[in-house]
């Protein structure tokens, strides 16, 4: 491996921030139209005039949403169990910790589908 020429690398250096430096001269000639706003560049265009808001008949509006909580309901956890084996299904053991209650999971052409 050659020993590193310090001339050489300080040269490159000064050729690259002096190329930086022509950049951001340039820059405003090439990219200032960046800086302008949309509106200037537009020119005076008709604006379109806000339309009025139409009320919706009741059966076609948003209905405000439903939080989570009403339809999950996180129980807390058994306590943990000191041995590695009994983590092996630990939380499925608990039949109220079960995360499927009125399903039944059936296999339907190699995809899970959940049959009520």
């Amino acid at each position: 491996m050659e020993p590193p020429n310090y001339i050489a690398q300080d040269n490159n250096w000064k050729n690259r921030v002096e190329n930086e430096r022509d950049a951001a001269k340039r820059w405003a000639e090439k990219w200032g139209f960046l800086k302008t706003p949309l509106e200037e560049l537009l020119g005076p265009e008709k604006k379109e005039a806000a339309k009025p808001k139409l009320q919706l008949p009741d059966h076609l509006q948003v209905r405000p949403v439903t939080p989570v909580e009403k339809y999950i309901k996180v129980l807390p956890s058994p306590p943990v169990p000191k041995t590695t084996q009994g983590f092996i299904g630990w939380r499925s053991g608990v039949p109220a910790l079960a995360l499927e209650h009125d399903y039944q999971v059936q296999s339907c052409k190699g995809s899970v589908c959940r049959m009520k």
